[in-house]
C-alpha cells in the first residue's frame, strides 16, 4: 500500500512589502511615462489644442484633489467649486491689487483653503452630516461663497478680476506669449506632482486608516483610529490642490468671475471626471478627465459653429451638463466602477 502526500500551494500574503514595492514601481513608470508622452503634445499640437490640453489638465487636477476627500476619504463633496473659487479669487485679488506672483498665490491659496475646507468639513462631521447630507451642506457652503463674492465690494461683485497682460514673457508671472508650451507644462507639472503624491499618501498611514473608515468607521474607531483626525488630514489636502488649480485657471485665463469661480458647473467638472474614471482609484481620475476635457470642447465648438440641422442649438446654455448627465448615466448603468476601475477588476480575475 502506497500513501500520497498533497502539498498544497503556499498562499500569497497580500502584504508581502515585495508585492508592495512591485505595486509602487509599476505605478511610478507609468506616471513617468504618461508625464513623458503628454509633455511633448504641445510641441505638436496647435494652439486651440493646446487650450484643450490645458483645461483638460486643470480638470484632471480638481479631479485627483476631489477623489483624495470623496474617493479615498469617502466623504461626497458637491462644493468643491468654493475651494477653488478661493483658489481663483485669492490668484486674481492678490495679482490685480496687490502684484503678487501667482506662485506666492498658489502657497497662500492652499493654505486659506486648506484651513476653510477643514472647518467646514469639521462642523460636518462634528454634527455628524454624512453621505447625502454631507453633500447636500458642501453644497450649501459653496453657493454662500458665491452670494458673498457676488455682493462684496471688494471682489469687484459680478464684474470679477481681469489679469493684466504684461509685455513680455514672465515665469516669475507666469505669463508667455500665446501658445506657449509653458501653459501646458505647469499644469502638467502640478497634475503629476498630485498624482505623485496620491500615490504616497494612499500607502501611507494616514491614506490607509482613511480608507478604513470609509470602509467602516465603527470597525476602524475601535482599533484605535482617531477616524476625524485623518478624515481632515484628506479634507486639507484635497482643498489645498483645489485652490492651486484655481489659481492656474485665473492666470491661464486672464479673467474669473463669480460663476467661473464659484458656479455649481465647477463642482460639478471636479466630480464627473473622477466618477467616470473611476472613484476611489490612483488613475481614474486622470482617465476621466482626459475624456471629459476633449469631450467638453467638442460640445463647445458644436454650440459655436452647429451643422444646418442642429442650428436650434447654437447659444444653447448648459449642453456640456446634459451630455455629462448622459455620459455618468450610462457609465452608472454599464461600468459603475468608471472606466478605470472597471477594466482592473476584469484584468485582475
Amino acid at each position: 500500500m502506497t500513501t500520497t502526500t498533497t502539498t498544497s500551494a503556499p498562499t500569497p500574503v497580500q502584504h508581502d512589502p515585495r508585492l508592495k514595492d512591485t505595486w509602487l514601481r509599476r505605478q511610478l513608470i507609468t506616471l513617468a511615462i504618461g508625464f513623458v508622452v503628454v509633455a511633448a503634445l504641445p510641441l505638436m499640437l496647435g494652439e486651440q489644442a493646446q487650450t484643450v490640453a490645458v483645461r483638460t489638465l486643470i480638470f484632471a487636477v480638481m479631479a485627483v484633489a476631489w477623489n483624495i476627500m470623496s474617493g479615498f476619504g469617502g466623504m461626497f463633496s458637491f462644493g468643491h467649486a468654493a475651494f477653488f473659487g478661493i483658489g481663483a479669487y485669492t490668484g486674481a485679488y492678490l495679482l490685480v491689487e496687490r502684484g503678487v506672483s501667482p506662485w506666492v498665490s498658489m502657497i497662500l491659496a492652499a493654505i486659506i483653503s486648506a484651513v476653510v475646507g477643514t472647518l467646514i468639513a469639521y462642523l460636518c462631521l462634528r454634527y455628524r452630516l454624512a453621505g447625502s447630507y454631507f453633500a447636500l451642506a458642501t453644497f450649501a457652503f459653496a453657493q454662500m461663497f458665491l452670494l458673498l463674492v457676488q455682493n462684496l465690494e471688494v471682489f469687484n461683485k459680478t464684474e470679477g478680476f481681469n489679469v493684466p497682460i504684461l509685455p513680455r514673457d514672465s515665469w516669475w508671472m507666469l505669463q508667455f506669449e500665446k501658445g506657449s508650451p509653458n501653459y501646458v507644462w505647469i499644469p502638467l507639472v502640478i497634475l503629476a506632482l498630485a498624482v505623485l503624491g496620491t500615490i504616497f499618501y494612499t500607502r501611507s498611514r494616514a491614506g490607509q486608516f482613511v480608507q478604513a473608515t470609509r470602509d467602516d468607521e465603527t470597525a476602524a474607531a475601535s482599533l484605535g483610529i482617531d477616524t476625524m483626525k485623518y478624515r481632515l488630514i484628506a479634507v486639507a489636502a484635497s482643498c489645498a490642490l483645489t485652490a492651486v488649480a484655481g489659481v492656474y485657471y485665473t492666470q491661464y485665463y486672464f479673467f474669473v468671475g463669480p460663476e467661473q469661480a464659484f458656479g455649481s458647473a465647477v463642482s460639478v467638472e471636479a466630480i464627473v471626471p473622477a466618477v467616470i474614471g473611476g472613484i476611489g482609484t490612483i488613475w481614474g481620475p486622470v482617465i476621466g478627465a482626459a475624456v471629459i476635457g476633449p469631450l467638453s470642447e467638442l460640445i463647445n465648438e458644436l454650440l459655436r459653429n452647429p451643422p444646418a440641422f442642429l442650428e436650434f442649438l447654437q447659444g444653447t446654455i448648459g449642453l456640456d451638463v446634459a451630455a455629462y448627465s448622459v455620459i455618468l448615466i450610462a457609465i452608472v448603468i454599464f461600468l459603475p466602477k468608471g472606466i478605470f476601475g472597471t477594466i482592473r477588476e476584469r484584468w485582475n480575475r
